[in-house]
């Protein structure tokens, strides 16, 4: 998978280095609801995300995670205590159900009138399955 995503990177000239270690990123999916509601969501995604693929963060760490929050302007007293109340555990635990429910298995997954792309696919492919499966409006 790691090869693939370098490729994918590469080819876009997006900077990636290989993590040492895959952590548990369940905090980080907590934060990343706790951001989304502050109107902060696409910079905390895209800030951990550096943090794992450029900095090689560990991304399971509050410490790590309340250092992205305030990095986009987010408080960090209140990141501390989102993670300490794990205020976005029911709203994860219905996002990972509704994945089980509708057989995510991989990450990304694209979706088009029900139907299916899994993984990081280069635009060219991502175009062919939307067009192939959206509905023509009259």
């Amino acid at each position: 998978m790691m090869i693939h995503l370098k490729n994918v990177a590469s080819q876009i000239d997006l900077p990636l280095n290989t993590p040492s270690k895959a952590y548990n990123t369940r905090l980080a999916q907590e934060m990343g609801k706790w951001a989304e509601e502050q109107g902060k969501g696409d910079e905390f995604h895209c800030a951990v995300f550096q943090s794992y693929f450029i900095k090689t963060q560990d991304i399971s760490s509050s410490l790590v995670l309340i250092d992205i929050a305030e990095s986009i302007g987010l408080s960090g007293e209140e990141a501390r205590n989102t993670i300490k109340n794990r205020t976005f555990r029911e709203e994860v635990d219905a996002d990972w159900s509704y994945s089980h429910e509708i057989k995510v298995t991989a990450v990304p997954t694209f979706f088009v009138n029900q139907k299916k792309l899994s993984g990081a696919q280069p635009y060219e492919v991502l175009k062919k399955f939307i067009l192939d499966n959206h509905i023509q409006k009259r």
